[in-house]
């Protein structure tokens, strides 16, 4: 280790800066809810379990946005399409 190191070209923030259209932020989830999350990202073999919660948020929102026949439609092509009809 050095006596003394140089800070003077040091920034404040994040280390890693976020990716264009994402924003860092702070929030409590409740352990239940993060350790299945991350139970899932492991039985996958990999992955990033914030990522499948921003696509289960996303499902979400889809979900209110599209009325249940517009959603029973979707589902069916594209359960049609992967039996491969």
């Amino acid at each position: 280790m050095e006596a003394e190191y140089d800070f003077s070209q040091g920034k404040r923030g994040a280390i890693e800066s976020t990716s264009t259209g994402k924003t860092r932020i702070t929030i409590c989830l409740d352990d239940e809810v993060l350790g299945w999350f991350r139970d899932q990202v492991h039985a996958a073999g990999g992955g990033n379990y914030q990522t499948l919660i921003n696509d289960a948020l996303r499902e979400y929102i889809q979900q209110r946005r599209e009325p249940l026949e517009d959603t029973l439609r979707r589902v069916l092509r594209e359960e049609l399409e992967r039996i491969g009809k």
